[in-house]
């Protein structure tokens, strides 16, 4: 599946480093040295990274045959995409990625469908899932083991328990 890892800002110096907006959970392994980028606007890419390096928390790229600040800044904003396998790229146990969630039946404990994952938002504190409850309400659920003791790919379908007064 191909997936944003991130996003290039502006020119950083002379020798055709650019500022990445990082939008990955790994971005030493996404943006390793040698990595093949693919972009958005297509035209622009594929991309091999040449250098990177991390300057006071923000990641600097330089791209083989971009070797000036003038090349640099013509890829200002251009989405950065990489193929990633999302069902074995889970390094911590419970841990899926939106693409997997999104489409999901969502059933409470007695197995009574309750409606779909439409979206799942990013907030600070928690994920939360956005649920359409077959009435065309939706449900705004926190993404946690209190609420969601369990999420079964194969079934498609995740469990919701602790959701009284939500609806």
């Amino acid at each position: 599946m191909l997936l944003v890892v991130g996003r290039i800002g502006r020119a950083h110096g002379l020798r055709g480093e650019v500022t990445i907006e990082v939008r990955t959970d790994n971005p030493e392994k996404r943006f390793a040295v040698g990595n093949v980028l693919t972009t958005d606007p297509s035209n622009l890419g594929p991309l091999t990274i040449e250098t990177m390096r991390n300057h006071n928390g923000t990641y600097l790229l330089s791209f083989s045959g971009k070797l000036d600040r003038s090349q640099a800044e013509m890829l200002r904003n251009a989405t950065l995409l990489t193929e990633v396998n999302v069902k074995s790229s889970h390094e911590v146990e419970d841990s899926f990625h939106i693409s997997e969630i999104v489409g999901l039946t969502v059933k409470n404990l007695e197995g009574t469908t309750i409606g779909k994952v439409v979206d799942v938002m990013e907030l600070p504190a928690q994920d939360t899932l956005v649920i359409e409850i077959s009435n065309g309400s939706e449900l705004l659920l926190p993404f946690v083991k209190k609420h969601v003791p369990e999420v079964n790919l194969d079934n498609n379908e995740l469990v919701i328990d602790n959701y009284e007064g939500l609806l």
